[in-house]
């Protein structure tokens, strides 16, 4: 069966966030199967796709090299991607069937929109030991299913040099557990973007990563309220690559939008 690696919220190759994306299957694999399938591709998320009678509908289900994960944006994004632009899926939306509930992905210019559950975070204590992980004294902290520290300034976020190891021990009030944490800081004058963030979750399995969509979903209703309108522009900083996500607050939900480029087309040789 085939194979996809997609570069997913990037405008050009080798940038953004890979995901590795498997063409529809007709009944789930084992999980067994999908987890060590991720493990081995190494990538951050591996997306498995379930057909089902509605040519616009689809289960999805997202693996990291460690385990299975509720909700990722980035893959869901390569998902649709692949869908529309490398199996020639005529329809304007797709709806995606998920732990997270249904996901519904839609053509945007050149690029996509994703409809997805806002998570807004609430303000936390400054969890013992978090700024000696980071190495800096966040001004904020805020607990979502992540925890997000917000920092000074851009360079202070570009600038990170973190403890990974410390970082997966801290867990705060995220609703997820221990070991994920988004940083984040007003952007510079004059960017193209608003505000400038990174992510790690050693607690998933990822040291650093490229770009996440599920992040943003908190990011995106706290930014709201901090910037006081409901669209924002995020660049994720991640060091040789960055992503860009766009966010619109609507109510419950956030609307992430992005771009997508296929890198490798490859055909797998092992069966489920």
């Amino acid at each position: 069966m085939r194979q996809w690696t997609v570069d997913a919220f990037a405008s050009a190759p080798f940038r953004g966030n890979p995901a590795c994306v498997l063409e529809p299957f007709a009944a789930w694999p084992d999980a067994g199967w999908m987890q060590a399938l991720a493990a081995e591709n190494n990538q951050a998320e591996t997306a498995f796709l379930l057909s089902t009678d509605d040519p616009a509908r689809f289960g999805l289900r997202w693996f990291t090299p460690a385990l299975e994960v509720p909700l990722c944006g980035h893959a869901t994004l390569a998902s649709a991607h692949v869908l529309f632009a490398e199996l020639g899926l005529a329809a304007e939306a797709i709806t995606f069937e998920t732990k997270s509930g249904p996901l519904v992905v839609s053509r945007q210019d050149d690029g996509y929109a994703m409809d997805f559950p806002a998570d807004p975070p609430w303000r936390t204590a400054i969890p013992d030991g978090l700024a000696a992980a980071l190495g800096v004294e966040p001004l904020e902290v805020w607990a979502g299913a992540y925890l997000v520290a917000i920092l000074k300034d851009e360079a202070t976020v570009r600038g990170l040099r973190p403890d990974i190891a410390a970082i997966e021990a801290i867990s705060g009030e995220a609703t997820r557990g221990r070991g994920n944490l988004a940083v984040a800081a007003l952007a510079d004058g004059g960017a193209a973007y608003d505000v400038v963030d990174r992510f790690f979750g050693p607690g998933s399995g990822i040291p650093e990563d490229p770009t996440t969509g599920s992040a943003h979903c908190i990011l995106a209703p706290l930014y709201a309220q901090k910037l006081e309108r409901p669209t924002i522009r995020f660049h994720q900083a991640y060091p040789g690559r960055g992503g860009d996500i766009g966010t619109e607050l609507k109510g419950e939900r956030v609307i992430l939008s992005g771009r997508a480029v296929t890198v490798l087309d490859g055909r797998l040789r092992v069966k489920s």
